[in-house]
């Protein structure tokens, strides 16, 4: 039994895996981003804080405690702790502590030297050495006064709350996750269905089990399961197809192998009597032996028949093809049978204009004029016309060839191109027919792109209309 996990679970929980590492990855960078943001906003509300207590008394030559506690009453600040230093980092003033001369110097602190180098500076989260607590320090630097101003909010609960990011968008992201998770199993989930039918069905096609079980009935309805479905109907329809192809075969052969039978077992009979009897008559002799040749003429025409039908069935893409004239292909199958034609008092009407081209194959096309022109002759009787017409269009030449024969009756005529079909199998034997002329008729045509239809005249007589692709 195969443990392996699905291609549909493989994918799913891949998919899965590095869409949770992306939205990690995105709830971590936003909540950075958030607290970079409301770090700067606080950072920037104590600069200007600093930067208006400077201001104040930027001018004023003796700074003392008094004037800076007033000014910090006047402009109360909840919390925040107020720090003077000088520039070689000596405190000055601090609102929390007074006993300036154990205040050790600051100008080792983080914000106090970045404030030298920038004009202002701050530190997030520092635990103070003068006072037990830890404070977001903002300093600003004012060269002309000769002074840094340090403004510090303790790190208690309230600026915690304050630094912390908004968690609404948190619940947010975590819903987004939930909905995509799922949408995410549904389509894994329907494209592992189809996928497991799909192996079902390669593995019962590989060992030819029947297709028509209850795994193969239903598909998602969606694009996957409607191609999934839709390659088991063909290969169905291909299993039916090599079905028939496989019945249509065995009848050939036994066609075949029945025809053949018949010019053999004549020629071998005739054989054996002139071997039987060595002091046959001369003329009796004569006859047998030309019997026997005409079987093997027989014989020859069916083995070529059927090589040429095989050959047409084995061929998809023409080769050889050349420029032909029909006009003088016609013209020479009709002095070709021009004695037959004679003989049975046939007129063979050849309406054809002077130039009919196309490109194709000229043996093939020879043998449908030909297949047709002896097809007449044999079963159209004496007396009778045989005429072939044509009328071009932009892509075919479309051709009648009918005679004045009195045709086949009806229910026949659907059969007409079926390989040793015969109407009159006595009649046709005799004369000497092989019954695969118009199966050969119609797969040439089919080879050069045309279609081909045979029907009875009014008028008396049968009638091919077919059409030959020009290239």
């Amino acid at each position: 039994m195969d443990h392996r996990l699905s291609i549909g679970k493989r994918l799913y929980l891949a998919v899965l895996a590095i869409f949770l590492a992306f939205a990690l990855t995105f709830i971590l960078y936003q909540q950075s981003r958030e607290k970079d943001y409301k770090i700067t906003v606080l950072d920037q509300r104590l600069q200007d804080f600093n930067f208006q207590l400077g201001e104040t008394f930027s001018r004023d030559t003796l700074i003392t405690e008094a004037k800076v506690n007033a000014y910090l009453r006047e402009n109360h600040f909840p919390d925040l702790r107020v720090t003077l230093i000088r520039p070689d980092g000596r405190v000055f003033f601090d609102s929390e502590r007074k006993d300036y001369q154990n205040i050790p110097n600051h100008s080792n602190r983080v914000e106090i030297q970045e404030a030298m180098r920038e004009g202002s500076g701050r530190t997030v989260d520092r635990k103070s050495a003068t006072v037990p607590e830890s404070f977001f320090y903002s300093a600003t630097y004012f060269p002309h006064s000769h002074f840094i101003v340090r403004s510090a909010l303790p790190y208690n609960d309230n600026l915690i709350n304050i630094l912390n990011t908004d968690k609404n968008y948190l619940w947010l992201s975590l819903v987004a996750i939930v909905l995509l998770t799922v949408v995410l199993y549904r389509f894994t989930h329907r494209l592992d269905k189809n996928l497991t039918k799909l192996r079902i069905f390669a593995s019962r096609a590989d060992h030819n089990e029947t297709l028509e079980v209850e795994d193969l009935a239903e598909f998602p309805d969606d694009e996957l399961g409607e191609i999934a479905e839709k390659i088991i109907k063909i290969y169905k329809r291909y299993l039916k197809t090599r079905k028939e192809q496989d019945e249509l075969k065995r009848q050939l052969t036994h066609n075949i192998a029945h025809e053949l039978k018949t010019p053999v077992a004549s020629i071998q009979g005739y054989l054996e009597t002139i071997i039987d009897h060595p002091d046959l008559d001369p003329k009796m002799l004569q006859m047998f032996l030309s019997r026997s040749y005409a079987q093997s003429q027989r014989l020859t025409s069916l083995l070529r028949d059927i090589s040429t039908l095989n050959v047409m069935d084995e061929v998809t893409d023409m080769h050889g093809k050349e420029n032909v004239d029909l006009a003088k292909l016609v013209i020479e199958i009709q002095q070709e049978t021009a004695l037959q034609f004679e003989q049975k008092h046939m007129t063979f009407e050849d309406k054809l204009p002077d130039h009919v081209m196309m490109r194709g194959v000229r043996s093939l096309l020879y043998s449908i004029f030909r297949n047709l022109t002896d097809n007449a002759l044999a079963y159209a009787g004496e007396g009778t016309t045989v005429t072939v017409e044509v009328r071009e269009t932009e892509e075919y030449w479309r051709f009648r060839f009918y005679d004045t024969g009195k045709g086949v009756p009806a229910e026949h005529l659907p059969r007409l191109f079926e390989r040793f079909y015969r109407v009159d199998k006595g009649r046709s034997r005799a004369m000497g027919g092989t019954g695969l002329g118009l199966a050969i008729v119609k797969n040439a045509v089919l080879l050069h792109r045309g279609s081909i239809k045979v029907s009875n005249r009014k008028e008396g007589g049968l009638l091919f209309e077919f059409s030959l692709a020009k290239a």
